[in-house]
């Protein structure tokens, strides 16, 4: 899922084993995820910014580790069956992963070897597909009544840019604190956060 020209963009959940679907169960549930309203308005963006989206453009694979999921630039978005057991998984990951190709269509010159580009996209992915919700968060076991959602965001970013070869620790964070403002209030193609 990954190769040196464009690391993988990954969507992580709280992951502890295979506990997972079939390839088979999950691509049903990634065809169910189609008809979710986020999910149908981030695929009708794409094809109006002239992205074609085709029907192996979403995929179900068996994962070697604890993702959840993942966008590679010309190879589409794979969602890791062996580790998502619902339909809500499935939904969130396939509307993460969405927000990058949109990032990467829209942009035309975005370079996952850039941490501050590979950063930005995380920190809409983050934002925009509610990955970071309370429910969420205390899901994960982690309760934090204030500034939860931005806390949240930083971690999973971080997280992230810790599996692109081209980033260091230090530039990893440094990327994200430089682009965070315009990136966390960019929040195309939807006029404010879902």
């Amino acid at each position: 899922m990954e190769d040196a020209a464009s690391p993988n963009s990954g969507s992580d959940l709280n992951l502890g084993g295979n506990r997972g679907r079939s390839i088979e169960e999950c691509q049903d549930m990634i065809q169910r995820s189609f008809r979710n309203p986020i999910v149908k308005f981030l695929m009708e963006q794409m094809e109006k910014s002239g992205c074609r989206v085709g029907g192996n453009f979403v995929k179900a694979v068996v994962c070697t580790g604890p993702v959840a999921g993942g966008y590679t630039k010309g190879r589409g978005i794979t969602v890791c069956s062996n580790y998502l057991t619902i339909q809500d998984e499935v939904n969130q990951v396939v509307i993460h992963e969405l927000i990058h190709a949109y990032d990467e269509c829209r942009a035309k010159n975005l370079d996952w070897t850039n941490c501050a580009h590979h950063a930005c996209s995380e920190i809409r992915a983050g934002h925009l597909s509610g990955d970071c919700h309370f429910k969420r968060e205390l899901l994960r076991g982690i309760i934090k009544l204030r500034g939860h959602e931005q806390e949240c965001i930083k971690r999973r970013v971080l997280k992230s840019l810790r599996g692109n070869p081209y980033c260091s620790e230090v530039a990893a964070k440094d990327a994200m604190e430089a682009v965070w403002d315009t990136c966390y209030n960019d929040t195309k193609p939807f006029d404010r956060a879902p």
